[in-house]
């Protein structure tokens, strides 16, 4: 809890003096039982809307003569994912991971109550949702916030989603991008409160949560697939 940003696997195998293997599955249990909370929560209100996208990284080339640009999609990986992020003002965050904006449209109107104002950026991907909410627009290449429609808290949850990849994580396999954007969301939504507070609040989880079934036996299934 005293990482704003997280704590690495590899530190923690280091502070507990334990196998990397014990704190990587150590970590995401206690993920899990932190996102475990949300599970089934549903937003209402005002509730920003927007995505970012992780992974897919690809070096580019020594001479600029052989660089080729990685936006196209001929260039890429097929590994980037986005990160949608529905954050209610006052509220909780929900993250969720998908090939696309578009794709996210259904869990949206699944955990966004009808009745919400929605923001969002004009990206074209958010367009049907003028058809189920009221939805205001941001244009970025304007301003963040135009005094009617505002997106900031949804780039404070990627700010620090992104610098938890860049300076504590430094890589964040495509798999487990949902788990680490659970974590950042809980981080965002207990920010107010202390160390000690979010440290019981934790622990609560934990001992409450049942059985990983993602996470029991891990390393025995992971090494059979090798």
């Amino acid at each position: 809890m005293n990482g704003a940003k997280g704590h690495s696997a590899l530190q923690l195998s280091r502070d507990l003096d334990v196998q990397y293997k014990t704190a990587f599955v150590l970590s995401h249990k206690i993920r899990e039982a932190m996102t475990a909370e949300t599970a089934t929560l549903k937003l209402a209100g005002t509730v920003e809307i927007d995505g970012a996208y992780f992974g897919g990284y690809i070096r580019p080339r020594n001479k600029k003569e052989n660089r080729r640009d990685r936006r196209l999609a001929e260039n890429q990986t097929g590994k980037r994912k986005v990160v949608v992020v529905m954050r209610e003002r006052n509220g909780r965050t929900l993250p969720f991971v998908f090939k696309s904006e578009a794709a996210s449209l259904s869990m949206i109107s699944q955990r966004v109550t009808i009745g919400s104002v929605v923001h969002a950026d004009e990206a074209s991907s958010w367009d049907p949702l003028h058809a189920r909410y009221e939805t205001k627009r941001i244009n970025h290449r304007v301003c963040y916030s135009d005094g009617n429609a505002c997106t900031n808290q949804a780039e404070s949850f990627f700010s620090r989603l992104r610098r938890a990849e860049i300076g504590i994580h430094h890589h964040v396999r495509g798999r487990y991008l949902h788990a680490y954007a659970g974590e950042t969301a809980w981080r965002e939504d207990h920010r107010r409160i202390s160390n000690g507070a979010q440290y019981l609040k934790v622990v609560g989880a934990a001992l409450a949560h049942p059985v990983s079934r993602a996470w029991k036996g891990y390393w025995q299934r992971a090494l059979n697939t090798f």
